[in-house]
C-alpha cells in the first residue's frame, strides 16, 4: 500500500485547511485511517483516527472541534477538515493505514505511511 497525502499550504490564524490521503495497491477498506503531525523538534503525535467501518471516528483532545475526519467509501480518500487553525497547528501531518486497531494512537501501530505534507499556521 502506497499513500499519498495532499491538501497542506500556508494558512492563516483561524482559517482552514481539507488534506486527503489516497491509496494505491490495496483497498483501504479494511484499515483505519490515522493522521499524526510532526513539529520540528517534536514527536510525531496523533491527530485524528477513523475506523475502517467508518463509523468511529478518535482525536486528540487538542483538536476536537475543529478538525474532522472522514472517508466516503472504502474506495474514496480519506479526508482532515481542519477549520480554525493556530500557529501551534502548524507541522507536517501524515496519514497512515492501520489494519489491527490495537492502538490507534500510537504512531507505532500503523503499518503504512504517506509523505507528509506541510501546514504551516501564520499571519
Amino acid at each position: 500500500v502506497q499513500l499519498q497525502a495532499s491538501g497542506g499550504g500556508l494558512v492563516q490564524p483561524g482559517g482552514s485547511l481539507r488534506l486527503s490521503c489516497v491509496a494505491s495497491g490495496r483497498a483501504l477498506s479494511a484499515y483505519n485511517m490515522g493522521w499524526f503531525r510532526q513539529a520540528p523538534g517534536k514527536e510525531r503525535e496523533f491527530v485524528a483516527v477513523i475506523k475502517w467501518s467508518g463509523g468511529t471516528e478518535y482525536y486528540a483532545d487538542f483538536v476536537k472541534g475543529r478538525f474532522t475526519v472522514s472517508r466516503d467509501n472504502a474506495k474514496s480518500p480519506v479526508y482532515l477538515q481542519m477549520n480554525s487553525l493556530r500557529p501551534e497547528d502548524t507541522a507536517i501531518y501524515y496519514c497512515a493505514a492501520d489494519r489491527f486497531g490495537i492502538s490507534l494512537r500510537t504512531p507505532g501501530s500503523y503499518e503504512y505511511w504517506g509523505q507528509g505534507t506541510q501546514v504551516t499556521v501564520s499571519s
